[in-house]
């Protein structure tokens, strides 16, 4: 095998509750999902330990190659499974900024391209890969439904296989994350800004009964107000979003992606075509590990018909 494709899905956070610090890091529970929103990523084999990258959409080329994460990414795999490199074509697709996990995606697409690309069948060891190079990248690997907490190194898949429906509210600019975290610790010292108290166990309860309803109700984010002071276009896709009486509506990671939770994807495509704001508007729903076969296959991998639209 000299060439594999790959798709790298975006996440979601349901819920983000920031619950303490520890060794210089704030402490998540989260509840996330992975949606039908992806990257496409092409790796081909090199003949040395080199890796090179190349970015196609959405602004990616100006990325500089030392802070590209899929990069960084296939130069690790290389080292730690003593593997040659592999030439990368990253095709965006997820948005930048947005909050939807796009670097962390393409650095598990990476990892997992590159175990199918030299037939590495060593999960446990993938993961504490990923853990080296980010703290969600370990979830992004297999995706789902899961309940990430601390760093986002602990990661508990959730046996669920309902579909929810979104429609995501993208601003064209971002949020820093760094800043967003930062502003968070000033809005807690100087208003006493409080975190949620047990969203999280209680959106993952109400998931596993299927009340989506009940999902609904708990949709929270922590960061939500100190990205909403750094960004107003947080703030305008928020109210936005709830402007179309959805069941609930959050925003995604640290921002700037607001998503609108329906009960079908009809009403999303109705709240789309009626959407007049400056935002991107995306219709998504959540996306399962493909639950057949062995080792590192899951809904990253494309089918050989996929593959074809490569070529």
């Amino acid at each position: 095998m000299k060439t594999v494709a790959i798709k790298a899905y975006a996440k979601v956070n349901l819920t983000l509750e920031i619950v303490g610090q520890a060794g210089g890091y704030h402490q998540l529970d989260s509840l996330v999902a992975s949606v039908n929103i992806f990257d496409k990523i092409v790796l081909k084999k090199r003949k040395d330990a080199l890796c090179s990258i190349v970015m196609k959409g959405l602004g990616s080329e100006s990325i500089p190659p030392e802070h590209n994460n899929a990069l960084k990414a296939g130069e690790a795999f290389a080292k730690a499974f003593h593997t040659t490199g592999a030439d990368i074509t990253v095709y965006k697709n997820i948005p930048l900024g947005a909050g939807l996990g796009g670097s962390s995606a393409d650095a598990a697409g990476v990892l997992n391209g590159m175990a199918k690309l030299y037939g590495v069948d060593e999960p446990e060891k993938l993961c504490e890969l990923a853990d080296s190079l980010g703290s969600d990248i370990r979830y992004m690997l297999f995706g789902g439904f899961a309940r990430m907490q601390g760093r986002g190194e602990r990661v508990e898949s959730l046996s669920v296989d309902e579909k929810l429906h979104f429609l995501l509210l993208c601003p064209s600019d971002g949020v820093s994350t760094k800043e967003c975290y930062q502003t968070f610790d000033e809005l807690v010292e100087e208003s006493g800004l409080k975190n949620t108290e047990n969203a999280t166990q209680n959106c993952v309860q109400a998931l596993i009964k299927k009340d989506i309803q009940a999902v609904g109700r708990y949709l929270t984010n922590d960061l939500f107000a100190p990205a909403s002071k750094l960004c107003e276009s947080v703030k305008k896709a928020w109210e936005e979003a709830n402007s179309f009486s959805p069941l609930g509506a959050v925003m995604t990671g640290s921002g700037s992606c607001v998503l609108a939770m329906f009960e079908n994807r009809e009403f999303c495509e109705w709240a789309k075509s009626r959407y007049k704001g400056k935002a991107r508007a995306i219709v998504a729903e959540t996306v399962l590990p493909n639950k057949k076969g062995k080792g590192l296959r899951n809904p990253y991998s494309l089918s050989e018909e996929e593959l074809a639209l490569f070529k």
